[in-house]
């Protein structure tokens, strides 16, 4: 009976000393193929960054992290060191290395006219939420469609009034603006040290979008943005290339699932 017990508490044992190694081995797993690629700490964006934000609150969205050699790129910062009164070019997204030309002095940053307004056209702005404006990855030398909401009186003559169309082809955005996002306060963690701050793709806060159209263009977008009670603006990313199959044209609900 007493060997019987010793017996089943030595299997006890030893099954969790066999679970303990296999949890231990595949959390440095990772740790070690980082370590047999010669691993390089550099400076990883955590959370967006709007472009113009300051390097004094840049700390606040980014980390230091681990990766392989090879997939450090030339210019990657390993800290902020010497960065001090710069801002950020662009606007940075998560997941990507802090790199030096991503920072610049304030004066090289342009808010407005970043891009030459071609001849005969004229620059109009509309401010719409970023899941508007492609979810806010929209910048100047872009171009886009501007899609105009109707809720009444897009077509006469029938009951079904609401609809969409997309009114304004591969309209040159000349420069985009949003304002600079406060630092985030950094949380306790469990051991009551400060927290990174949490991760999330998401962008917030309106957008100030600037495109470059002819007059009657420019009509329509200002219309659509002043009488928000009956109209609304969408943006899709267009580029040159894209093809414009000259259909549907405007859409009703009836078209929605042709």
């Amino acid at each position: 009976m007493k060997s019987r017990l010793l017996a089943g508490l030595a299997a006890v044992v030893l099954a969790i000393i066999g679970a303990f190694l296999v949890v231990s081995y595949a959390q440095g797993a990772d740790s070690r193929a980082v370590q047999n690629l010669e691993p390089v700490s550099v400076m990883v964006v955590q959370k967006a960054v709007p472009a113009g934000t300051p390097v004094a609150t840049l700390q606040a969205f980014i980390t230091s992290q681990e990766l392989p050699g090879k997939a450090v790129s030339k210019t990657a910062l390993k800290n902020l060191d010497g960065q001090a009164g710069k801002v950020t070019a662009v606007e940075l997204l998560p997941g990507e290395q802090l790199v030096a030309e991503r920072l610049i002095q304030p004066e090289a940053l342009k808010t407005s006219g970043t891009v030459d307004i071609p001849k005969g056209l004229q620059e109009v702005s509309f401010q719409l939420e970023p899941q508007r404006v492609v979810g806010g990855r929209i910048a100047a030398g872009d171009h886009v469609g501007v899609f105009i909401n109707l809720k009444d009186g897009g077509i006469e003559g029938k009951t079904d009034k609401q609809t969409t169309q997309l009114t304004v082809h591969k309209a040159l955005v000349t420069a985009v603006q949003r304002a600079p996002l406060a630092a985030p306060s950094p949380q306790p963690s469990a051991n009551g040290s400060a927290a990174p701050p949490a991760d999330t793709s998401l962008p917030v806060g309106s957008m100030i979008v600037t495109v470059a159209v002819n007059d009657v263009d420019a009509a329509k977008i200002v219309y659509a943005s002043n009488f928000t009670e009956v109209a609304s603006i969408w943006l899709s990313r267009e580029p040159l290339d894209a093809t414009d199959s000259g259909r549907p044209g405007i859409i009703t609900r009836p078209e929605v699932y042709k």
